[in-house]
């Protein structure tokens, strides 16, 4: 099985995406890196020893990659917002033979000191509308959760609307009973507890 790692809010702009996530939480995200196969940039928050929540944008000094970028961001636009979360295997081949069709090919990832491989989907969408999570296996024993600063702040809820829950949650190679499957249009919402109590973001 699975384990939630982390969630993903996209944005047009790093900037855009970092100011509407700390006015939501009332929480400073740090500094995370550049994704230089991606052509992406990020800004993390720690959600405890093992989960966090990054903002992530396209870099706009990096090369084009030559693929679509991760988490939709060659089509993203509006507002920042909560697009992917993002969940943990021990065997990416093994966790990709068994999901739906499209959650991607594994590919070597890193970023500093960070080495991983991730289930890249060749057109940069996942499953279900994107509420399928994205697949990642850690290389080695580091992990960013473990290098960011103590926030406060903890993962409550994430609740993933979709119009077919029950073949969701079928699908899901997750079992987390903060991870909540509902009706709707396709969309994400987390609750997360802060140092200023409950706060949201979709």
């Amino acid at each position: 099985m699975a384990e939630l790692d982390h969630l993903a809010v996209a944005a047009a702009t790093l900037e855009e995406g970092v100011a509407a996530v700390e006015a939501a939480l009332g929480v400073a995200l740090v500094p995370g890196g550049q994704h230089a196969a991606m052509a992406t940039h990020n800004r993390l928050l720690g959600l405890g020893p093992r989960e966090y929540l990054e903002v992530i944008a396209t870099d706009p000094g990096a090369e084009p990659p030559g693929r679509p970028r991760w988490f939709g961001l060659d089509r993203f636009a509006g507002p920042p917002r909560l697009t992917h979360w993002i969940a943990r295997v021990e065997d990416l081949d093994a966790a990709l033979a068994a999901a739906p069709d499209g959650a991607g090919r594994a590919t070597d990832l890193s970023r500093a000191a960070f080495r991983w491989r991730f289930g890249v989907p060749d057109d940069g969408r996942h499953p279900f509308d994107d509420c399928f999570p994205a697949l990642i296996e850690w290389q080695g024993d580091r992990h960013p959760a473990a290098a960011l600063p103590e926030s406060g702040c903890r993962l409550l809820r994430l609740e993933i609307a979709h119009p077919d829950p029950t073949a969701l949650t079928a699908a899901l190679p997750v079992r987390d009973p903060r991870v909540v499957i509902v009706a709707g249009h396709p969309a994400l919402r987390v609750t997360i507890s802060t140092p200023h109590g409950e706060r949201t973001l979709a």
